[in-house]
């Protein structure tokens, strides 16, 4: 790697090394780190005019020791009077994040949507960031690779970055951390980073903390990653040929929406999802035969994770295709349905205490057998607004924190484009205020809730990829 000096007004940066197998986006944010200048604003000079984000190094022929002009301002928080009006830039930068109602957006250094948008979602769930924030640097042993461990820092460390910023921030360190724990998302094609699923991003990573987060590693207040997005599946395999049956259990961190062309609503898609046909060897038939696998969910965690099935692989031209049909979702989602008869009886109960709330609010008379006080959490005002209600009057052998089986969205991951290989990734995030952003890479932008419900796809427009649901409980 070429080592450079950089002038920046009367400031000369010595020995700063170039990656010329990444982009200059990511020789940018090197800079804005000592400088404070955005990348946005830096105009660098070298041979032939101003480095631009596309410019191939090999083509400049850099050498080392080289001296390279920079002209640019760095952004400045200004001083307030002791006196007078206080303004949002006047603030420090943790206050100015606060006051502006929304966390920071994140660089695109190379192809990354698909990972800013993963970030962003899960960024939006306070009890991962608890979790992360009582994760120790110092990790020794506990079944912990220094690999894992890295990622998961990094992750804390990037969150830690969008809260406490109001300008984009670089996830450099988090990049390279997640290309040396999965090299997939290292894979070039011409000397550029490929684009990658966020789909397997956002599998990847959830599957580091799971085992990060979950270990001898993390405080024992740390959120429990199964608690928080691991659902628990019981399944009945029967094969109508022989009569076999026999049932299975397993635990997954999302749930399937298949589309096919009787699938026009979310609820379709995951009953589709949930009954499946496989093939295997039956032992009394001594040969290959259909099983059907028909699941119910055994158990629910706080935070649903939802993925359309939107890609599938195409022999005839040997690529990854998209299903661009629309299929609709709900702002409240009630998984009711899919749950075993156990989870059933489990739920009835707060269920019935969810119901007598909501009719109260409406004013209706609410008959019930003794007094106390519940809370329900994740319920949504006609403002669309986060709230929580206090019950006068409900069952008292209900402890608070139940779940009821009815889910609120919070976020939703969005592709744009034909291919799974190429397009544009946008994560979708509510804010706690009850209004929606869009993070598109570094420009984060206000949305109505009406234009969160227009993502469902049926055209060259963003279309939801993975929905992220919310818990209400009581």
């Amino acid at each position: 790697m070429p080592t450079v000096c950089i002038k920046w007004q009367k400031q000369v940066f010595p020995g700063i090394e170039i990656d010329t197998s990444q982009p200059p986006m990511v020789f940018k944010t090197q800079l804005y780190t000592l400088t404070g200048v955005p990348p946005e604003r830096q105009k660098i000079m070298v041979k032939g005019g101003i480095l631009k984000d596309e410019t191939d190094w090999s083509t400049l022929g850099l050498k080392d020791g080289q001296k390279l002009m920079m002209i640019g301002t760095a952004d400045e928080i200004v001083k307030a009077p002791e006196k007078g009006p206080v303004f949002v830039e006047d603030l420090p930068e943790e206050e100015q994040a606060a006051a502006l109602g929304h966390t920071a957006g994140l660089y695109n250094l190379g192809n990354t949507c698909y990972m800013n948008s993963t970030l962003q979602c899960l960024h939006s769930v306070p009890e991962l960031k608890s979790a992360l924030l009582s994760y120790s640097d110092n990790v020794r042993g506990n079944g912990v690779d220094q690999a894992s461990h890295s990622l998961t820092v990094a992750t804390r460390n990037t969150f830690g970055e969008l809260d406490q910023s109001v300008r984009p921030v670089a996830p450099l360190h988090f990049l390279q951390m997640l290309r040396k724990k999965y090299p997939q998302f290292a894979q070039q094609q011409n000397n550029v980073y490929m684009q990658q699923d966020a789909e397997e991003c956002w599998t990847q990573l959830i599957y580091t903390l799971s085992q990060t987060l979950t270990s001898e590693a993390s405080e024992p207040t740390a959120a429990q990653m199964k608690e928080l997005f691991g659902i628990d599946l019981v399944s009945r395999v029967h094969c109508a040929e022989s009569g076999e049956e026999s049932s299975e259990a397993e635990s997954v961190y999302s749930l399937k929406c298949h589309i096919s062309h009787d699938v026009n609503h979310l609820h379709e898609g995951l009953k589709h999802g949930l009954k499946t046909e496989l093939e295997k060897v039956s032992p009394s038939l001594g040969r290959t035969a259909i099983y059907t696998r028909e699941s119910r969910i055994n158990e629910l965690p706080r935070y649903l994770t939802v993925q359309f099935v939107r890609f599938f692989w195409k022999r005839e031209s040997n690529q990854k295709a998209k299903i661009l049909r629309k299929v609709d979702y709900p702002l409240e989602l009630d998984v009711y349905d899919f749950c075993s008869d156990e989870l059933k009886l489990k739920l009835q109960t707060p269920r019935q205490v969810l119901r007598d709330a909501e009719s109260a609010r409406f004013g209706l008379k609410v008959e019930v057998k003794t007094s106390s006080s519940q809370n329900i959490e994740g319920s949504s005002t006609s403002a669309g607004e986060s709230s929580s209600m206090d019950i006068d009057k409900a069952d008292s052998s209900v402890p608070k924190k139940q779940l009821t089986g009815i889910y609120d969205l919070i976020a939703v991951l969005t592709h744009k484009g034909r291919s799974a290989d190429s397009g544009h990734y946008v994560g979708w995030v509510k804010q706690d205020d009850g209004k929606w952003i869009e993070f598109d890479d570094d420009n984060p932008s206000i949305r109505k809730e009406e234009e969160i419900l227009k993502l469902s796809g049926g055209g060259d427009w963003h279309m939801a990829y993975i929905c992220l649901y919310k818990a209400r409980v009581i």
